[in-house]
């Protein structure tokens, strides 16, 4: 069964303690948490206070997803702020080394791909990496539609995973919501991120278990 990451960027942050212990209590498997700096992504959202104002309210992981241009200077404060997983962009500046801090700061390193950019892009940290989030909008803003045509990324990168003996978890992001989800379980995905497929439904628990169980 596939896990399932609701975004927390799509949540009602006037109460968003308890919009976090709802997913919880709902079954999702991990918190993702969209940081924008406003320059790798036009929009802007929170930083890595709101990791730790969250953080002791739920024993989910968190995977604080950095589409920021310079994710070198965020990791120690979400290291302190409680994050476990700390994912960063190939199209950002220095990804590469921030990789390998991430792993030596103790938490578990990630790595994103934008809809455009291939593949090949990340093929030499696949061996270094416990997540690799493919994403299927373009990135900066909730709510957008998702592009089918990024399906066959993930087929390639499931279909590396287990032929190379990968460990990471495959996960995608973008415009997931039920009508959709079956075609990227099909394509090897191990997870799948939603904001709106969630928070936009009047029973949480209802909408990740649809997510959980569509084929």
């Amino acid at each position: 069964m596939v896990m399932v990451a609701p975004s927390i960027l799509s949540a009602d942050f006037s109460r968003l303690g308890d919009e976090v212990k709802a997913i919880e209590k709902g079954g999702a498997d991990m918190v993702h948490i969209d940081v924008m700096d406003g320059h790798f992504v036009p929009n802007l959202t929170f930083g890595a206070p709101i990791v730790k104002w969250i953080r002791p309210v739920t024993d989910l992981p968190f995977d604080c997803h950095l589409m920021v241009a310079k994710p070198a200077k965020f990791l120690a404060d979400f290291k302190k702020a409680g994050a476990d997983y700390v994912t960063v962009h190939v199209e950002s500046e220095g990804w590469r080394d921030a990789i390998e801090t991430i792993r030596d700061m103790g938490m578990k390193p990630g790595v994103s791909l934008n809809p455009d950019t291939p593949l090949v892009s990340v093929m030499d940290v696949l061996d270094k990496v416990d997540l690799l989030l493919i994403m299927t909008v373009n990135p900066g803003f909730a709510g957008q539609g998702f592009m089918s045509e990024v399906v066959s990324k993930v087929r390639k990168a499931s279909i590396l995973k287990s032929g190379e003996g990968y460990r990471y978890i495959l996960s995608v992001d973008g415009g997931i919501k039920p009508s959709n989800v079956g075609e990227v379980i099909d394509a090897g995905a191990d997870m799948v991120v939603a904001g709106s497929a969630v928070y936009g439904s009047d029973d949480i628990r209802g909408a990740i278990r649809a997510l959980k169980s569509a084929r």
